[in-house]
């Protein structure tokens, strides 16, 4: 019968260290500048990041260009169905876990259980909560086969998941890496599901650290720190004297492991200012309201200055396949907003250039 969840650490120097970086990352995160455009592009190029080295981690093939072409369904790899399974599943769980953010809500056995669901789902978005494992599993080396960890019997996982969120919400006055790190270290150890749990455990940290005000604009991925040494990884979160959970492993101290853990967070936390701090000093402007002010035919036309400095009233009803007469109607509306500028006035080859204001719209 589970008993209360107790972790044993010890916030040591080295975690005390790490928790101040992560902090000072944070508070300088809060204070930098970065417009809409540019923040929205970093955090979807995090969100497709951490889904491949989410992913990677389970032994997943697929690079990041091609991650990116499953999930906008513009591309199909043979022979990697089930990679394409895997990233598909894991982004959906991921915009999921934004939506609970956003929500504010409070972290639940339903809500990894959805999660869970989604993780295996294929993309899919309408699931039911997975049940836990109603039989034993074992995890094993890929190479020699031989049993790395047992975890516990069927029959005990839902009490010690039952303990596990109740620790989390009993423990909201630590700070909030430790709780995360420790989540994440119980969930892997406990192993609830047949199939699923190491990207389960990641995105259990991720909600918890979102939800408590350390998702840093959506930009970190710690999962890159994790995949980038996965030695480490493993080996950190491996602690205990037996392979055999009931031989110690619920004993352990997991020092080792928080260490570990808030070193990470470190990192991701610090790259993420470097990564702001790169951008700001590019000079790179907002666009947004710029962009909002154009019409879906004018945003559609700056396909055209893109690639010539000078086009005719043609070119642009060939853009569209307009008449002629609706060619010429509708640079001279144009014109008159402001839009488009005469550079050529003869009538029978007129030609336009993009207005001087609009023109730095070409390198969105």
């Amino acid at each position: 019968m589970p008993t209360n969840f107790k972790p044993v650490y010890t916030i040591n120097a080295a975690i005390a260290k790490h928790l101040m970086r992560i902090e000072a990352a944070k508070e300088k995160v809060a204070m930098l500048p970065v417009n809409p455009t540019v923040l929205a592009s970093l955090r979807e190029t995090a969100k497709l990041y951490t889904t491949h080295y989410s992913t990677m981690i389970e032994g997943n093939q697929l690079k990041p260009e091609e991650i990116q072409k499953v999930i906008q369904f513009e591309g199909h790899f043979p022979g990697r169905e089930r990679d394409e399974h895997e990233v598909k599943g894991y982004y959906a769980a991921l915009a999921q876990l934004e939506q609970y953010v956003a929500q504010g809500v409070s972290v639940t056995e339903k809500i990894i259980q959805t999660l869970h669901a989604l993780v295996m789902s294929d993309g899919r978005t309408r699931v039911k909560p997975t049940p836990y494992r109603d039989g034993q599993n074992v995890i094993k080396d890929s190479g020699t086969g031989t049993i790395v960890y047992m975890p516990p019997e069927s029959k005990d996982v839902s009490g010690l998941m039952r303990n596990l969120f109740f620790w989390i919400k009993a423990n909201e006055e630590l700070p909030c890496p430790i709780v995360a790190g420790i989540a994440h270290y119980q969930f892997a150890t406990i192993h609830p599901y047949y199939d699923g749990n190491g990207r389960t455990a990641r995105l259990l940290t991720t909600l918890i650290l979102h939800l408590g005000g350390y998702d840093l604009k959506g930009l970190y991925s710690l999962e890159e720190y994790y995949a980038k040494n996965l030695l480490g990884y493993y080996r950190a979160i491996s602690v205990g004297p037996s392979h055999n959970y009931y031989f110690g492993r619920a004993e352990s101290d997991i020092t080792e492991w928080v260490e570990y853990f808030t070193a990470g967070m470190a990192f991701a936390f610090e790259k993420v200012v470097s990564q702001m701090i790169a951008s700001n000093e590019k000079g790179e402007k907002d666009h947004s309201e710029l962009m909002r002010s154009l019409d879906p035919k004018q945003r559609k036309s700056l396909e055209l200055f893109r690639e010539y400095d000078v086009v005719t009233s043609k070119q642009v009803g060939d853009l569209f396949g307009f008449q002629p007469r609706t060619n010429a109607s509708l640079c001279k509306k144009w014109v008159e907003s402001g839009f488009l500028e005469i550079v050529d006035p003869s009538l029978k080859s007129r030609k336009y250039s993009l207005a001087s204001k609009y023109k730095e719209l070409l390198d969105t």
